[in-house]
């Protein structure tokens, strides 16, 4: 990982994207102590998956909507899960 600061990156960022479009990953440095405040790395897609298919991956029935969970509990793990699956 590289890392530089944010007067650098503002004067090279052409290079930096180009860095991070080859895959690379650059940490934002800030600070007297230039301590990394932020990582720019490369986008990728996000799986479009529905719930069911999420649920039914990690908790086998209950999670796919085939259990006897209660509607509330249901809710608060699609929720969870979306929050799960964002973050990749």
């Amino acid at each position: 990982m590289e890392a530089m600061s944010v007067g650098k990156l503002k004067a090279q960022l052409p290079a930096v994207l180009a860095t991070v479009r080859n895959g690379g990953r650059v940490g934002i440095l800030h600070g007297r102590n230039k301590r990394t405040i932020a990582m720019i790395i490369p986008f990728t897609e996000i799986e479009e998956v529905s719930s069911y298919e999420i649920g039914k991956k990690y908790f086998g029935k209950y999670g796919s909507g085939n259990g006897t969970f209660t509607q509330n509990h249901k809710k608060i793990l699609k929720r969870k899960l979306y929050g799960k699956l964002r973050s990749r």
